[in-house]
């Protein structure tokens, strides 16, 4: 199948030098390499989807070393008290109400505060040991053992970037004892699309927790409780490592909830979603090609199983359910007319760690550089020193190297 383990051991380089070396001179510098440093990295990496039909590259399985939560007040707990336990509908067509509550039982979280990779970096200073060098066959220089660290959201959004024809995205790269992080910065055009959302779209964000509410009890033996509040800053997150061909991995995603008597973690993990119900072949089209992308990158970077859909009318109303084995997911597409390919999402994303590891070379929590990438254009980036990009905190580092102090 498309998204199975496999390993091409053919890798062609879709890096790029600018057609035009002279053509930027902005006051950021954007680097551009000269036809005298010709050693230097590339300076751009294609998204062009048809330069990475590959074979699939490796992808090692997935594994949970851990998991943390955050409260009401989005406070840290290095524990599973959040995680919540999967409740399938009695009813194929159960009727949900996604409404319900929006007015007066809803508690939203503030997404104008962006913060960063701050709850990880507090769940690796508390599970150093836990990081495990599982791979020996693929060498890592860094202190934590592993090449990257970041959310699975940033790495989601690197996998669909060769099929994304609507958003760009920046991302912050940093290195710091031989990790590189890379956290999100909010483009200009996100920023402008939250703070004009309307009131419709609002509401329309609210159903996909509501749905969560009807079908996630919080004990293994415990009931759903629709009447109560829904809070959006409560969050249960995995964090698994895992390799991409040669770039070791260690990052976080938010996991909906679990199955009570299923494998261990993450296969015991369920993604919840809501979408419109689908009444003509073109809405069926769109859902494969555009909604089904995304469902798919998201969980299958973490090896979450199975995705739970509750297909709502245009009130709200859940009018049925239907659940997607994450592995089966390309299959479901494979009749849809220049539809996305899994293989292209991944060859993409293992080129463009590769990219990064070639331009992130100065090891200093306080130098960032900025990739950015718009549809139709190519991966950039941009270096700032002691910028507002900077994102790794002082306390972090200072911890880190303590710690490194004290093994030594």
């Amino acid at each position: 199948m498309a998204q199975s383990y496999r390993r091409d051991p053919q890798h062609d380089s879709v890096y790029k030098r600018p057609r035009d070396p002279s053509s930027d001179f902005n006051s950021d510098k954007r680097h551009r390499a000269s036809e005298e440093a010709q050693h230097r990295p590339a300076e751009t990496l294609s998204a062009h989807r048809q330069l990475y039909e590959r074979n699939f590259p490796l992808y090692k399985q997935p594994v949970e070393v851990g998991f943390f939560s955050l409260d009401s007040h989005r406070n840290f707990f290095n524990d599973q008290r959040q995680l919540r336990y999967y409740v399938e509908p009695r009813k194929s067509c159960p009727d949900f109400n996604l409404r319900d509550g929006y007015t007066n039982r809803f508690v939203k979280r503030d997404d104008g505060v962006k913060e960063k990779l701050d709850h990880m970096l507090k769940w690796i200073l508390a599970n150093r040991d836990k990081i495990k060098t599982r791979d020996q066959t693929s060498s890592s220089s860094s202190a934590l053992g592993v090449d990257f660290v970041t959310w699975r959201g940033h790495l989601t959004k690197v996998l669909t970037t060769p099929y994304e024809t609507q958003e760009g995205w920046m991302l912050a790269a940093s290195k710091f004892r031989g990790t590189i992080y890379i956290s999100e910065v909010e483009t200009e055009a996100a920023r402008a699309n939250r703070v004009t959302r309307s009131e419709r779209q609002e509401e329309m964000m609210y159903w996909g927790y509501k749905f969560e509410q009807y079908t996630c009890a919080d004990g293994a033996d415990g009931t759903p409780d629709p009447g109560g509040v829904v809070n959006t800053n409560e969050a249960f997150c995995t964090v698994v490592q895992t390799r991409l061909a040669d770039h070791k991995l260690l990052f976080s995603g938010e996991v909906d909830c679990r199955v009570k008597d299923a494998p261990p973690a993450p296969g015991c993990y369920v993604e919840l979603k809501t979408s419109a119900e689908i009444c003509t072949p073109k809405q069926r089209s769109n859902f494969h090609r555009y909604k089904l992308l995304k469902w798919w990158a998201q969980s299958f970077l973490p090896g979450v199983p199975q995705i739970v859909a509750g297909f709502r009318d245009h009130d709200g109303i859940v009018v049925s359910i239907q659940t997607f084995q994450t592995s089966k997911i390309s299959q479901l597409i494979k009749n849809e007319q220049n539809c996305w390919k899994p293989t292209v999402c991944m060859n993409f994303c293992n080129d463009f760690l590769s990219f990064v590891k070639s331009v992130v070379k100065e090891d200093d929590p306080r130098l960032v550089y900025l990739l950015e990438w718009d549809p139709h254009r190519d991966v950039t980036y941009t270096v700032h020193r002691d910028s507002p990009f900077t994102f790794l905190p002082e306390w972090y580092v200072k911890d880190t190297r303590s710690h490194h102090s004290s093994q030594h």
